[in-house]
């Protein structure tokens, strides 16, 4: 059965690395790869089909929309189908260009009926807290996918590592404790697998579901880190159910954001409760986006259209009075502070005054959160 496994990363070395593993391991085996860097000064993106003994075809396609990003979506279906109805190939590795994140690019490929055997995100673990901590715009490194690109490479780095279900872990002498621990810590249901063991020929065939993968990531019900402490990193979680003072937590946001080199969770502000709002932090950077109402505040008719993986979320989360709307943040770094971040993250609630006020009076709170939300 012709299969597909996507490897992707910003750590371009162990990326290529993990690929010339499954090229040599996976008989049948055939390496796609798009490459972006020259794209935006000869408006082409350049394509090379490999296997284990060099290169088979190279070729180019043209921008879409001045997107580079956009031109390999419209050029790696064909491809990946010219591969199939060859009978030749048995399994396709997508190697993704730097920048690509793995989850825009698998439902593209599951959305065009191939199978996909697996996501890997490949990892040199002493680059890890260097990329995590690199606030710098991916179009400011030469790594945009696209004029319009935004991204930092540390936001870009996080996510690429927490959507995939498989690393390949890259052989680096100037990791230690301190670097696997934390790569431990961010995404510890992940299943990490040496490049240079010989397991991820078996662990690209085992499938990979597009719908599970996206519900994961999703705020409302993202698989989090749970308290850990190792060698040095902290994971500290915390939970609250009384709403945030927009103003107060408006104002320690920047103590927050630098506390930790990732922080990650839902949450949820008095003067809007009816939104859940997802925090992404990494960089020294920080996102806040609108993820929709919490089912709370749905009517109940409104539950049947509600995917049962975030109904079962919710469920865990329940109270009595406030539903499934709960502040939910996970913070990961070496060197962490929990109590101080315990202290300042308390100090944003509502008083007990202000609580007692009731729903009504909290929605008269003034909102400082409008730039983050486009309001």
């Amino acid at each position: 059965m012709f299969s597909v496994a996507l490897v992707g990363g910003l750590h371009s070395d162990a990326r290529r690395a993990a690929v010339d593993r499954l090229l040599a391991d996976v008989h049948g085996s055939v390496a796609l790869h798009h490459d972006l860097a020259t794209a935006p000064e000869t408006g082409t993106v350049a394509r090379t089909v490999r296997d284990a003994t060099g290169v088979l075809s190279a070729g180019e396609t043209p921008l879409v929309n001045d997107c580079a990003c956009c031109a390999l979506r419209e050029d790696l279906v064909p491809e990946l189908e010219r591969l199939r109805d060859s009978g030749l190939t048995r399994l396709a590795v997508v190697e993704l260009w730097d920048s690509v994140e793995p989850k825009v690019m698998a439902e593209v490929v599951a959305a065009a009926g191939f199978r996909i055997g697996a996501v890997v995100t490949a990892v040199d673990p002493a680059l890890l807290l260097p990329y995590l901590g690199n606030g710098d715009d991916l179009a400011d490194v030469g790594l945009a996918a696209a004029a319009t690109d935004r991204r930092t490479v540390a936001d870009t780095w996080a996510r690429q590592l927490e959507y995939a279900p498989v690393l390949a872990v890259a052989e680096s002498p100037e990791a230690d404790s301190e670097d696997r621990a934390l790569l431990d810590q961010l995404h510890p249901t992940a299943r990490r697998i040496p490049v240079e063991g010989g397991g991820l020929a078996a662990a690209v065939f085992a499938g990979f579901d597009v719908e599970a993968a996206a519900a994961a990531q999703h705020p409302a019900c993202a698989l989090l880190p749970q308290e850990a402490d190792e060698h040095g990193v902290a994971t500290y979680v915390w939970r609250h159910h009384r709403p945030f003072h927009p103003e107060r937590l408006y104002a320690a946001l920047e103590g927050l954001t630098c506390a930790a080199a990732r922080s990650r969770g839902r949450f949820y502000l008095a003067d809007r409760p009816d939104t859940l709002l997802a925090w992404e932090a990494a960089g020294g950077a920080l996102s806040v986006e609108s993820a929709g109402p919490w089912l709370a505040s749905l009517p109940d008719a409104a539950w049947e259209l509600v995917p049962p993986v975030r109904r079962a979320a919710a469920a865990l989360d329940w109270h009595p009075e406030h539903g499934d709307r709960c502040q939910h943040l996970v913070f990961t770094s070496p060197g962490l502070d929990r109590d101080g971040l315990a202290e300042l993250l308390g100090s944003c609630l509502l008083t007990d005054a202000e609580y007692a006020a009731g729903r009504e009076s909290w929605r008269g709170i003034a909102s400082a959160f409008d730039t983050f939300l486009e309001v």
